[in-house]
């Protein structure tokens, strides 16, 4: 078993950073482009101007991520992340130590496009650690963080992470728990009883957290008062909310629940429950707060969480929390809550109640009108920040639906859109496409039938055509036209994960295990796709008949995302990471607001949107406005 071995470096306010973040402002005040990005923000941009207006937002500080996979009986591609505040111009250079000995230099050039770079010069019997260096006007900067790749290591385009032995793996999350710059890991643990645990980067373990009696009904409708991750709900995230530079884990709990230091949480009943924010490399309490108890007389409430900033400036954690009513309705109830290190308070309480806001199987929280603050966004209706409705598409006909997103899917278009389906509408709506800044239908698809329409997904998968593609199981559309991209309906992917994977900017596809790329010059139906991964073959397991990832998102290297599976035995996090050159150039997307915002929640696993288009025939993103956090 390999454990990657990461060799820390301070991370600190640089003056680097310090003169990219000046560099934005005064572009941002000047009008003129920022030399962040050439071109990048504007003032005569409206979107850029209003979140500067209520920005920069506050977010986790990252190292490069290097990450080395061994490709060949004698090469190593290595990747790293190019940062949201680098500065224009900004190059690197690739170092390799082996066996232990001194730093070489790989490149003869400083590497001035993709940041990814393929050794063909590694000797694979021996251990080889790999770092970059940024350069910056003809001078190296500081050494970033080093990745250690074994000696007689397999040829395989993964990351394998050691757990400890334990019971079955659904879900995991990211976060820097220990202020190093790289992503840690939290798992659940499903048993009798329900816990959760956290891991360093390299596997070293911290903590558990026994989620106690109120854990072992884990029915997905009523179940219990601390069960967790159970069918769209999680009740569980990730992030730094106080901004102190390292990441807390919210947990909804109640009585019995076990804290990582030992601690046992008691209250007076077991139906109350409380969300309490856990210190992420102790586990021990740092605040809890009683969820309202407005329908508490139907019994416990599921959860699901995500976080998101509000205000723009500071993050939020947003709590979606649902029971059931005798009659077979259900309550919904949305909270938001802000952790400022000390103690836990409740911004705001919406209730449904009798209001037509349709709900679905996952949360989104995004800027939909770009004034820099997020909004809060479910299959059928829009919260603004404080918590007020802004619109509901349940007056426009829309129902309950298992998949939607949010994303720049037309990049002629001005703001987000939006595209979801149908789950038994009684008009025969099957899946629809609208302005996601008011709600405006733009197209929609019907049948003569009542459908449970089930899967859908948007991206850009087909070169010929500007933007994104948006597809269920009934053609594959240009979005911003309504058009078929091909004329028969029956060739078309999965709609299942969105994925990038391969070095051509166009979105991949996973699907029960699966990496695929749609063939658009020979298409062919969804069980005929080309095939770039099989991730069995590695002895990853998916969850249920999905065979979904436990996580996926950028969390290493370059742009590519990454793919996080438990192996059969549950004692390995086996992470897929892209071992394919690039020339394109693009800032990590987990420091993209609108994508870092979707990495926290679960729901039905669904692919994480960026508030720029992500194409084939992208433009140049601009530089989101963000400072990093201490």
């Amino acid at each position: 078993m390999h454990i990657p071995h990461r060799h820390k470096t301070a991370l600190r306010t640089s003056p680097l950073a310090l003169l990219a973040g000046l560099a934005l402002t005064a572009a941002l005040l000047t009008g003129l482009p920022s030399p962040d990005r050439p071109g990048a923000i504007a003032l005569g941009s409206s979107r850029a101007v209003a979140a500067a207006a209520n920005g920069p937002r506050e977010m986790e500080r990252l190292g490069r991520g290097v990450v080395a996979v061994r490709t060949g009986d004698s090469s190593v591609f290595v990747s790293w992340r190019l940062l949201a505040l680098d500065p224009q111009g900004i190059g690197f250079n690739v170092y390799r130590s082996t066996a232990g000995g001194g730093y070489q230099k790989l490149n003869s050039a400083v590497l001035m496009a993709g940041t990814n770079y393929t050794d063909t010069t590694a000797d694979p019997t021996e251990t080889n650690t790999y770092r970059v260096r940024p350069v910056v006007n003809g001078t190296e900067q500081a050494a970033s963080g080093a990745f250690a790749l074994s000696a007689d290591h397999a040829t395989e385009p993964v990351v394998r992470i050691p757990l400890r032995a334990g019971a079955a793996i659904k879900y995991v999350w990211v976060g820097d728990l220990d202020g190093d710059g790289e992503y840690d890991y939290v798992v659940d643990r499903h048993s009798t009883q329900q816990s959760l645990e956290a891991y360093l980067s390299d596997g070293t373990f911290l903590w558990s957290m026994d989620l106690g009696p109120n854990s072992e009904d884990q029915d997905n409708i009523e179940g219990g008062s601390s069960a967790i991750d159970v069918g769209s709900v999680d009740g569980v995230t990730v992030y730094d909310l106080d901004g102190d530079g390292r990441s807390e884990v919210a947990v909804r709990i109640a009585n019995g629940v076990t804290f990582g230091n030992g601690r046992t949480f008691t209250s007076s009943d077991d139906d109350h429950q409380f969300i309490t924010v856990v210190d992420g490399m102790t586990g021990a309490e740092r605040a809890t707060s009683a969820v309202p108890d407005d329908y508490i007389a139907d019994g416990p409430m599921h959860a699901r969480f995500e976080v998101g900033y509000l205000n723009g400036r500071t993050p939020s954690l947003v709590a979606y929390m649902k029971n059931r009513v005798g009659d077979g309705n259900f309550n919904l109830m949305m909270t938001a809550w802000r952790f400022d290190g000390t103690t836990l308070s409740r911004q705001w309480k919406w209730l449904r109640g009798d209001q037509n806001a349709p709900d679905g199987h996952q949360s989104r929280i995004i800027d939909v009108d770009g004034d820099g603050k997020d909004e809060v966004v479910e299959i059928g209706f829009v919260l603004n920040g404080d918590g007020t409705l802004r619109y509901s598409l349940g007056e426009k006909g829309i129902v309950h639906g298992d998949r939607y997103y949010i994303a720049k899917m037309d990049p002629d278009r001005p703001g987000l859109q939006g595209y979801g389906i149908q789950q038994d509408n009684p008009s025969g709506l099957l899946e629809y496409y609208y302005d996601a800044t008011d709600g405006t239908i733009l197209w929609q698809h019907t049948s003569d039938t009542v459908t449970d329409v089930g899967r859908g997904l948007v991206g850009d998968i087909d070169p010929r055509h500007r933007g994104m593609e948006a597809w269920s199981f009934y053609g594959i559309h240009h979005a911003a036209t309504n058009k078929l991209v091909e004329a028969d309906t029956t060739k078309s992917p999965w709609p299942a994960i969105g994925l990038w994977w391969d070095g051509d900017r166009g979105m991949e596809l996973l699907n029960s295990g699966r990496i695929e790329k749609w063939d658009f010059e020979n298409p062919a139906d969804s069980s005929s796709q080309p095939r770039l991964v099989s991730t069995w073959k590695y002895g990853a397991v998916g969850t249920g008949s999905p065979k979904n990832p436990a996580f996926f998102g950028d969390i290493l290297g370059d742009w590519r995302e990454e793919a996080v599976y438990p192996d059969a035995d549950n004692d390995e996090l086996i992470v897929f990471t892209t071992g394919t050159a690039t020339e394109h150039r693009i800032y990590t997307l987990a420091q993209n607001p609108a994508y870092r915002n979707d990495m926290t929640v679960k729901g039905y696993l669904q692919s994480h949107e960026l508030d720029y288009y992500l194409g084939r025939d992208m433009t140049t993103p601009p530089v989101p406005d963000i400072v990093y956090a201490d």
